[in-house]
């Protein structure tokens, strides 16, 4: 079970995330101002942290930056009522990974802890390995039977993050958001291109890329 540390100062939202995220499954450790987050951080295996930018005692700029200073591998959420840019920018040069803007929908919130759980647990681990095809994370490289296959990132981290999670059917909204990033103009026809050029590049021996009509993407293993 991913244990996720939310500190946020707003007693009622606290509660109220705590709730829904314990209900999707997560363990959640709450705090309500950035000393007592801290606390927690070190004295418990954080998995991610979702923290407000407005807390007092120590902000969320000032608590991602001991997070990072314990760890590099815990992915920070920030939560702030505040749209300014540079506000965005202090909270990514403290080491946040996402930003998500009050008021937000809770469902928006869920995408981006799978997606940013995902990309630092594949991040961890490397190396994916399906039959005789091996995709590393650290070159970015495709190979089956020995042999690498030419493959674009994009086409790379596409192939990675269905394998990843075989049989799971991830939306093209999932994808986009995390192989291109939320606020990227990138549209549907894009993913289905990317799609038509993996499918094309590989054997199709050991797994195949599955369309789930008006859902997504799958990976199927043989």
């Amino acid at each position: 079970m991913f244990k996720i540390l939310l500190a946020e100062d707003e007693i009622n939202l606290n509660k109220i995330l705590s709730s829904r995220l314990k209900k999707e499954g997560y363990e959640v450790y709450s705090a309500f101002d950035g000393q007592e987050a801290y606390q927690i951080l070190l004295s418990n295996p954080i998995d991610l942290v979702v923290t407000d930018v407005m807390m007092p005692i120590l902000d969320g700029v000032e608590l991602t930056k001991k997070a990072r200073e314990i760890s590099t591998d815990i992915p920070v959420i920030m939560l702030t009522a505040l749209s300014e840019l540079e506000d965005k920018v202090k909270g990514f040069e403290a080491g946040a990974d996402d930003y998500l803007s009050k008021p937000f929908a809770f469902r928006e919130l869920i995408l981006r802890i799978k997606a940013l759980l995902r990309r630092y647990k594949k991040a961890s681990e490397g190396k994916l390995t399906v039959g005789s095809s091996v995709l590393d994370y650290g070159t970015m490289t495709f190979t089956e039977d020995g042999v690498e296959i030419p493959m674009g990132k994009k086409e790379f981290s596409i192939l990675f993050l269905l394998l990843s999670s075989p049989g799971f059917i991830f939306s093209r909204e999932q994808i986009l958001s995390e192989i291109w990033g939320y606020d990227s103009e990138t549209n549907d026809r894009t993913i289905d291109t990317h799609i038509t050029w993996i499918r094309s590049k590989i054997s199709g021996k050991d797994f195949e890329i599955v369309t789930a009509r008006g859902l997504g993407y799958k990976a199927v293993l043989k």
